[in-house]
Parts: C-alpha cells; sequence; structure tokens
C-alpha cells in the first residue's frame, strides 16, 4: 500500500506543479486573499471527485470518443481565451482592481478544472491506471488514492498562495502588473492551444 500511495503522491504533484491555467489565477488571486489557493484546490475538487468516480465505475473509455473530445477543447479553450482576456483587460488599471475577476475563487477552481481538456484525458489515461491499481487494495485503496490526490492538490495550491500573498509588499507595482499580463497570456495561450488542437480534430 505504502509504494502504491507514494506513486499516487509523486504523480499527483508532478501533474498540479506543472504551469497551466489554474496556476496562473491562483497566482492572480493570491494578492488579495492568502487562502486562495485553498478555495481553488475545493473549486477544483468539485470536478475531480464526481470525474474519478466516473473513471472508478468504468466511464473512462467516454473521453476516448472524439466528438467528446472535440467540445471538450473547443469549450474549454473558449473560456480560458475568455478569462485570459478578462485579465489582461485590466492591466491598466490599479493592481487591486485588476484582481477583481467576474469570479471567486471556488468558482476559478471549477472553471480552470473544467475548461482544461488535458485535465480530463489526464483523469482518462493516467489517472484511470491509478485507479485500476488503487482496486487491489478493495475501496479502501480508492478512498486513500482520493485523499492523497487531494492533499497534493491542496498543500501545493496553498503553499503557493500564501508565498505569493505574504511576500507581495515586497514586489514593486510594475513586476506584480509584468505577472498579471504574463498569466493572462499564459491563459489566452493555452485557451488558444485547446482551440486549434479541437479545429484539427474536426478537420
Amino acid at each position: 500500500m505504502i509504494p502504491f500511495l507514494s506513486s499516487v503522491a509523486v504523480i499527483s504533484l508532478s501533474g498540479v506543479m506543472m504551469p497551466g491555467p489554474m496556476f496562473a489565477v491562483a497566482v492572480t488571486r493570491s494578492y488579495r486573499s492568502q487562502f486562495a489557493g485553498t478555495k481553488m484546490a475545493l473549486g477544483h475538487a468539485i470536478v475531480e471527485i464526481p470525474l474519478m468516480l466516473l473513471i472508478y465505475f468504468g466511464l473512462a473509455q467516454f473521453f476516448d470518443e472524439k466528438p467528446v473530445q472535440i467540445a471538450l477543447y473547443l469549450v474549454g479553450g473558449s473560456i480560458l481565451v475568455w478569462m485570459g482576456t478578462s485579465m489582461f483587460r485590466k492591466r491598466n488599471q490599479s493592481v487591486n482592481k485588476a484582481r477583481d475577476l467576474p469570479y471567486n475563487s471556488v468558482l476559478a477552481g471549477v472553471i480552470t478544472s473544467a475548461a482544461n481538456p488535458l485535465f480530463f484525458l489526464w483523469w482518462a489515461v493516467v489517472g484511470s491506471m491509478l485507479i485500476m491499481k488503487s482496486l487491489s487494495f478493495g475501496l479502501t485503496g480508492f478512498v486513500l488514492l482520493i485523499t492523497v490526490h487531494l492533499l497534493c492538490d491542496f498543500g501545493w495550491l496553498s503553499f503557493i498562495s500564501v508565498i505569493i500573498h505574504r511576500t507581495k509588499s515586497m514586489w514593486r507595482k510594475k513586476f506584480q502588473e509584468g505577472l498579471l499580463i504574463t498569466c493572462s497570456f499564459l491563459l489566452i495561450g493555452f485557451g488558444a492551444w485547446f482551440l486549434s488542437s479541437g479545429i484539427r480534430l474536426v478537420i
């Protein structure tokens, strides 16, 4: 059991620590609250736990369907472009107002998870493998898989949020605005990539 849970922790951390849409939004929202990352992890869990249950009950192949993948890429890409554009439009406002995005941190966690096709595909491939391995330990193994994975998500996002919030006074306004723009471009870039991937699948 210990080796299995250790592999879950390593694989989970390698995924959550990779810069992506959720990380970009977590950075910008952490200026205002050191609990932004924790709240975003909660929103992420709201999407992730039902997905894990679906895969547990054998529905991983659903995400192999081409129409499903096209929908994930096109809808998710569009939402991320919208989020990035909203963030970029506020670049000339004060730094505090620039973080007043039209969604709270929990909802941001839901959106950045549900709008990320790679999140679903990761669970359909890598995640389903972990779930299959957990079955050898029965329901206890599956519950512990969920627990360890979520602890990695909450731990990393909370850590990032606290660090950014407590050190924000050390950063100049220009640097903060630059970071905001960088994060907006990151969201737009991911959105454009997902859209182009969806269009390629259609063609």
